[in-house]
């Protein structure tokens, strides 16, 4: 992916990058860009990322895989002028959503409200009848009205595959030669990747002598928390790049 933005970055006469900045796999890709075009890139700013993905996060997306895998319409992957595998996506999207959110978001937005016309007990049936099963419902349905899940599954695989210390004798060798400032940040509720992950980063920046701000930011949203922390994310961008220029 960072070739193809290197491709496309020459073809417009860009040399060099003020800052690359990205948000879960475009945090990957914002590290990415200043270990492989050091001289190309003076500030990098990796929100709610990772290094490397733990061995949890690969097995979080190898389940929603599974469930495109398992739909008979997936036919692997020869499917184009056939009926999609909605269903399967749907799923996978389900279980993909989950990891963005965090206990506490969830409690706080859904409850254990059931939905609307069920009464108030319950069912005892196989029916949608929590408020929070019926929002996972919507949203893995209105995702297949706008994704592809071969497309889907080749970006999973991107991110399993990412690995900066692939090949290395630790991640702090990863940095060795890169010139970038960094502002990481993480988020405390966020389990898709951890805090502990933007540490291990953090330690291989400053092992390598390089210029790192490190923000553990405070927050109940989950993963989701760096597209919806915008007030605290935009204080710290204009510090991070008042500074650099």
């Amino acid at each position: 992916m960072v070739e193809a933005q290197r491709l496309l970055a020459d073809h417009l006469g860009i040399a060099q990058w003020l800052c690359v900045s990205g948000g879960s796999m475009g945090g990957m890709q914002a590290l990415q860009w200043a270990v492989a075009y050091p001289n190309r890139v003076r500030n990098v700013i990796a929100l709610a990322s990772t290094a490397r993905l733990s061995p949890q996060t690969i097995a979080l997306n190898e389940v929603p895989r599974q469930a495109i895998y398992a739909d008979p319409n997936w036919n692997r992957g020869d499917y184009y002028d056939k009926t999609p595998p909605n269903a399967g996506l749907s799923v996978a999207r389900m279980i993909g959503h989950i990891t963005f959110l965090s206990d506490e978001s969830m409690r706080e937005k859904f409850g254990r409200r059931l939905r609307a016309g069920t009464g108030t007990g319950y069912g005892f049936t196989f029916e949608t009848e929590f408020e929070v099963e019926s929002y996972l419902k919507y949203r893995g349905d209105s995702f297949t009205k706008r994704f592809d899940a071969n497309a889907f599954l080749y970006l999973s695989k991107a991110m399993d595959y990412f690995d900066l210390s692939y090949g290395l004798p630790s991640l702090a060798a990863a940095f060795r030669g890169v010139t970038s400032r960094f502002l990481v940040v993480s988020y405390t509720s966020d389990w898709l990747y951890p805090s502990g992950q933007s540490k291990e980063l953090v330690r291989a920046l400053l092992q390598n002598g390089i210029d790192v701000t490190y923000v553990d930011i405070d927050s109940d949203f989950g993963h989701d928390a760096f597209l919806l922390e915008v007030d605290r994310l935009a204080e710290l961008t204009r510090d991070f790049l008042g500074r650099a220029a």
